[in-house]
């Protein structure tokens, strides 16, 4: 990699970030006239929205952060970069909801984000994780469930369906971060008491 090109990744790797970071929940239940890190679980993603401010703004939220991860990765695949460019943005853009630099690097817990990352990077993964998830919330209707074990399957997923190690060890990172940002809703499954998700 030249000094030029290796300057080009680190700003791409920046603008990512920074698109991450912006808050999407957070700033349509302000718009609402709702914090909603002070209601529900206080988590600034769609189900929290969905389930505090209304289905509409939960689906824009997931809407917005799903975007936040795919947009910079398909600018790189349409500039014709390496995967291995695209993969690390896609951390990039992962890391800024997860740790935002705009809520002193707190955020949410990913999924929708590494859904729109995974949406262009492997989208047939997303469709084996996508089964998973669906099921278990057709069964159990736990969104957290249903994401814990999607986040799971994902690295497998990606292994058998897509072969590329830089790709690869991202997705293990990302899978990684999502489970142990649920940590609070395992403590409450294991336990009885996580909600179950209403239509």
């Amino acid at each position: 990699m030249t000094g030029t090109a290796h300057m080009a990744f680190v700003v791409m790797l920046a603008a990512a970030y920074l698109l991450g970071s912006i808050p999407t929940g957070l700033l349509l239940g302000k718009i609402c006239g709702v914090d909603v890190r002070k209601e529900g679980s206080g988590n600034i993603g769609a189900t929290n929205l969905y389930r505090t401010v209304g289905r509409s703004i939960g689906a824009m939220t997931l809407a917005g952060d799903c975007f936040k991860g795919a947009i910079p990765v398909l600018l790189v695949k349409h500039y014709s970069l390496p995967v291995e460019y695209a993969a690390w943005v896609g951390l990039a853009a992962f890391c800024g909801h997860v740790f935002s630099i705009f809520l002193v690097f707190r955020g949410g817990k990913g999924v929708a984000t590494a859904l729109g990352v995974f949406l262009v990077l492997s989208p047939l993964a997303v469709l084996f994780a996508l089964a998973v998830f669906v099921g278990l919330m057709l069964v159990w209707r736990y969104v957290s469930l249903g994401s814990i074990m999607a986040a799971a399957v994902m690295p497998l997923a990606v292994a058998l369906l897509d072969g590329d190690r830089t790709i690869f060890l991202v997705t293990l990172i990302i899978s990684a971060v999502v489970i142990v940002k649920h940590h609070g809703n395992i403590k409450r499954l294991l336990v009885g008491t996580e909600n179950r998700f209403k239509v």
